[in-house]
């Protein structure tokens, strides 16, 4: 199977997991006038981290916890002040001790268009040895849940 198609079935078998408007501020901006790129990564990071805490997966009592191991971001139109962005997290495929984040950034202003598109590959991982270890199974049935009360609404 080829790269793209396998990134292909990933995005398709995405779940929706998680929603937030996040205010852009003046100083968001850079000289060009718009949302400075660093910044859609932190729209990011929050909504990613105010699900994970949602959802109970955040470092254990010894250190063992989610981590971020690749991030990224396609920038489609560019965001400017005074607007809202809505940010919506879904999940893809999940593995043994990991699982991808899917994240689409909407205009509030442009009728909650799409303004970029990136996510992240998150890692559980133990902290004495920073290796990656198998997920809780805490945290393995909640995204089992999560995309199987996806695939019923189908």
């Amino acid at each position: 199977m080829s790269q793209l198609l396998a990134t292909e079935i990933k995005v398709t078998e995405k779940k929706l997991v998680y929603t937030v408007t996040i205010p852009i501020r003046w100083g968001d901006m850079d000289a060009m006038g718009h949302v400075n790129n660093t910044v859609y990564f932190r729209f990011m990071e929050q909504a990613r981290i105010e699900w994970l805490s949602m959802m109970g997966c955040l470092p254990d009592q010894d250190g063992n916890g989610p981590v971020i191991v690749n991030a990224h971001c396609t920038f489609k139109k560019p965001l400017k002040y005074p607007d809202q962005v809505e940010v919506c997290t879904y999940i893809g495929a999940a593995g043994r001790s990991s699982f991808e984040t899917i994240q689409e950034m909407r205009s509030v202003n442009n009728n909650y268009a799409i303004f970029a598109e990136g996510g992240a590959k998150v890692v559980w991982v133990d902290a004495k040895t920073e290796r990656s270890a198998p997920l809780p199974d805490e945290i393995r049935q909640k995204l089992l849940e999560l995309k199987a009360a996806g695939k019923k609404k189908k």
